[in-house]
This record gives C-alpha cells, structure tokens and sequence, in this order.
C-alpha cells in the first residue's frame, strides 16, 4: 500500500483574505493578564486628546472592541489596547484600553506589557539596556521604563499618575451579604477595596464564582451610597471595580493578595497595576507604609507586581503618593483576526 501524501497546509492567500475585514494583534501577558494589542485594521482616530480620541472610539467604532474581546475571538476577561499617535509632548505613542464592557481610563498591566513588547521587538530602542518610555493614557501621562538585565530579560516598570485615598473605613448594605467596609482608592482608576479575610472569603481561584458575584454587588452598592467626583475629569469620576485583599499569600515575602472584579464581572489575573498603585495610596494615608517601602503584592494565579510610593504630592486638593508599580510582561502570539461580510456574528458574543 503507497504511503498516503500529508494534507496540503492550511492557509489564506492574499486574494483569498481581500474578501474579510481584517484586524492584526500582536498578544502578551503581564503576571497572568491578557493584553491584546492591537497592530492594524481600525480605522484612523480623530482628536487633539486622548480623552477626544476615546470618546470617538466609543461613540462610532464599538463594534471592533466587540469583535476583538467577545467570543469567538475574545473571551468575557480578554483585555485589549489600541496605540494611537502620541498627543502631548514627550509621548512615544497614546494607548485606549479596552474591555468586556468598555474603556478604562488606566491600565497598569497594559503599561507593563507595552512596555516590554515596544523594546522586545525593537520598535523602541534600548541604549545600553534601558528605555524610557512616554505615553499618552486617559487619566494622563505615563512614564514607563524597561531595563534588560545581564541574561536579556526585559522587565518593565512605571510612574504612575498622583494617586491618593478617595474615602476611609466606609460601610455599605450590599444585598446578600450584609454590611461590608471598604476603603476607596485611586491609582488611575477608582476601586472599592475590601479585606476578604474579615469577610470570610477564600480569595484562590477555586473560589472565582464567589468573587465574581461579591465583587459584584458590592460595586453596585458602594456605587448607589458613593458619589466620585475626580478632580480634574469628569471621564474618569466612576467606580471602576472592587478589589479584595487578604493577607493569605502563597508567594513568600508578599506583602498581601489581590483580586480585582472590574467591568462586567471581569477577573485581573495580574495584581492589577492601577489597583496596587490606589493599595499604596491607602496604605500611605492610613500611614501604615512608608515612602520608597516596595511591597510585593500577588495575584489570585500567583502573578507579581512590585509598587512602592517614590514621592508625595498635592494634586488638586488631594493628598496623593506617585507610585512606581513593576511586573514582568510575555509575548504570547500574533494573530491576523478576519471577519467576513456573512459571519452570523459580526460582533461576537460572550457566555459567562
């Protein structure tokens, strides 16, 4: 019997692809957290700011942050950014972040991730191993940093916006639950913060159906009792999620564990960048960690982000800490997303 011939390989030719919207992504991970980061296919964005550019982007092209985070591309905890040209003077490029539900004004994770990735692949140079690195975000200007050590890898850091204790030692009614205190921080987006042990909640992975619905409900409520007001943007005056803490670590010498339930019951994998930067800023208002005092904190996976507060500040009013939050970010794939004219989803879906 002849031996049989390997099938023909699998694979789109220019023409063949001509009849498809198509969207390119180049894809990493920050301490467990998705990033897909978006190369080509959106259409060119108007606007002198950042803030212009996102308000277009959701006002005329939602469609394509369905398309790349909803199934059968995305899933419902796929996280997204989209670079734009940079806007102020001293940026290297702008970034729109993207989600399950929308637009966050600050990402920590993505920082991290676009940091490694510009320098890994070369798109920004590293003279004698080390890039600074500017760009344009909603909630403002971000310094970013990466340093190859002596074996080549590449670990990110940076300075994240003022970020100081919105509220202290609140209590809210949360339905099925009962009262629960928490604390409200800002570190580029505000968050609910809440001691899971005094509750009694498991914060391990097994236990991410819990998490998911407490996280939940008790963003609801503290949204219904609590009214933010930034000082400075109105864009970024909402509750972006709740984030539980526990100081029952796996990783030794962490400081505490955090999972984030943002968006529409989106779990970080990650510590969450802007969620350790508002941790400092309680922790410093409760004056319960000091300047240049770096703590480890981990995620519910087991990822780690190293912040410390470098400096003090008055922003508006507010006392704020500038943190310097660090992580290490991966590459994991490129993709060349297509869409055809016929498909039956042409915005995706999600399934929780």
């Amino acid at each position: 019997m002849e031996p049989r011939q390997a099938p023909a390989p699998l694979t789109l030719s220019a023409e063949q692809r001509s009849g498809y919207r198509q969207i390119t992504t180049l894809d990493a991970h920050t301490e467990g957290e998705p990033l897909r980061i978006i190369t080509s296919g959106y259409p060119p964005l108007p606007g002198n700011s950042i803030l212009e550019k996102r308000q277009h982007l959701m006002a005329q092209l939602d469609d394509y942050r369905k398309l790349l985070m909803f199934e059968p591309r995305g899933h419902a905890d796929m996280y997204g950014a989209l670079i734009t040209e940079p806007v102020t003077p001293g940026a290297d490029f702008g970034v729109l972040f993207l989600h399950n539900e929308g637009y966050s004004s600050m990402c920590g994770h993505a920082v991290l991730a676009l940091a490694t990735v510009y320098c890994e692949t070369g798109a920004i140079p590293m003279p004698g191993g080390v890039a600074e690195i500017g760009i344009d975000a909603p909630a403002g200007f971000i310094r970013a940093r990466a340093e190859r050590d002596a074996e080549g890898k590449i670990r990110a850091s940076f300075i994240n916006v003022p970020s100081f204790a919105e509220a202290l030692d609140l209590t809210v009614e949360v339905p099925g639950i009962g009262a629960v205190s928490f604390d409200i921080g800002f570190g580029g987006a505000y968050y609910a913060y809440v001691d899971a042990d005094i509750l009694g909640l498991d914060c391990s992975p097994e236990n991410v159906s819990q998490l998911i619905d407490w996280g939940r409900r008790i963003k609801q409520a503290v949204m219904t009792k609590f009214v933010i007001q930034h000082p400075l943007e109105a864009d970024l005056s909402f509750l972006y999620g709740t984030i539980f803490t526990s100081t029952k670590v796996s990783v030794p010498g962490a400081h505490s564990r955090h999972v984030c339930i943002f968006a529409d019951g989106e779990v970080d994998r990650s510590p969450t960048g802007t969620g350790v930067a508002g941790r400092v800023a309680l922790l410093h208002a409760k004056g319960d960690v000091l300047l240049n005092q770096p703590l480890v904190i981990e995620s519910i996976v087991g990822g780690q982000m190293t912040v410390e507060a470098i400096d003090s500040c008055d922003f508006y009013g507010k006392s704020a800490v500038i943190p310097r939050v660090s992580g290490r970010a991966f590459i994991t794939g490129e993709h060349r997303f297509l869409l055809h004219p016929d498909d039956i989803f042409q915005t995706g879906f999600l399934l929780r």
